[in-house]
């Protein structure tokens, strides 16, 4: 590996201070779980590292009526390790529970893996279909991005070269609401998603009816995306194989898939309309407060 610097600010201040003396020599790492290989593989050569694990702001996780507060910086078993997140952000569980094992979720967090930007990255569908927003700050100030428009192409997104990002903010989950994510990849020792998908839904008192529903897809595109259309459709509707169908197949029409070592393009859009009716149905369950029989991983 290279030689670099290596600096771990206290305060958000000073790492700002430092991206914007530094620009585009500077990497800040959260676990490092991908910026260390990449920097082995010379995908990123920094001059300085910049570690923001002792940051306050990026470490915050607070869950109240207000929301969930998620610093960039939390680690993944803090997250899965939350009752609280477990029971209103229960896709955020489920992804931060396969990212990785227990040595990687130990230093991995969902803002890190949000900033490697990866097609395929599993925390990616969980935070849009949560309507997560990005808060960046940088020597400009402070500004918000809808997590949907966060990832601009595989490995790139929208953090100008001095900006950090902060904190995913997520809105109140209302009753009767639940969310889930799953994946499929084709063997344990492959631990990349062919296609991920998560969804988060609102149902009516008589938990009969959906109220709304947000719906994302991973390893389908070059970025991340979320099915808007798939989810308005089934806005009032009754829940049925019927209506999930017809969101299964609008997500399945929004798609990009390409073929490699894990699948082909027509593979992959077979899978996600499979998938998005199981995680919508999952979604349901848990909305309706009932025990979801599925095991993490599978």
């Amino acid at each position: 590996m290279h030689e670099f610097d290596y600096s771990a600010p206290s305060t958000l201040d000073d790492a700002v201070a430092l991206m914007a003396r530094y620009g585009n020599s500077v990497k800040p790492m959260a676990g490092g779980t991908d910026l260390i290989d990449q920097m082995r593989l010379g995908t990123h050569l920094p001059s300085v590292l910049l570690d923001i694990k002792k940051i306050p702001e990026l470490n915050v996780m607070r869950c109240d009526a207000s929301g969930l507060t998620l610093g960039a910086a939390v680690p993944c078993y803090q997250v899965y390790g939350n009752a609280a997140i477990v029971r209103d952000y229960s896709a955020l569980a489920d992804s931060c529970h396969i990212i990785g094992g227990i040595q990687i979720q130990t230093r991995a967090s969902m803002g890190g893996n949000l900033c490697n930007s990866g097609p395929a990255a599993d925390s990616s569908p969980s935070l849009i279909a949560l309507g997560a927003t990005c808060i960046i700050v940088g020597p400009n100030g402070r500004r918000e991005v809808p997590v949907e428009k966060f990832c601009s192409g595989p490995g790139k997104n929208v953090l100008g070269e001095k900006e950090l990002l902060v904190e995913l903010r997520f809105p109140p989950c209302p009753p009767s609401s639940g969310s889930h994510y799953r994946r499929f990849i084709p063997r344990n020792e492959m631990d990349i998603a062919v296609v991920g998908v998560a969804a988060s839904v609102v149902l009516d008192a008589d938990c009969k009816h959906f109220v709304s529903a947000r719906i994302a897809l991973g390893a389908v595109a070059p970025t991340p995306l979320l099915a808007e259309h798939a989810g308005s459709l089934l806005a009032g509707q009754s829940i049925d194989d019927a209506t999930i169908l017809r969101a299964a197949e609008a997500a399945k029409a929004i798609i990009s898939p390409i073929s490699d070592m894990r699948g082909t393009r027509e593979y992959r859009t077979h899978l996600t309309g499979v998938l998005t009716q199981r995680v919508l149905m999952a979604a349901v369950t848990r909305a309706r407060g009932e025990a979801l029989n599925w095991k993490t991983g599978h």
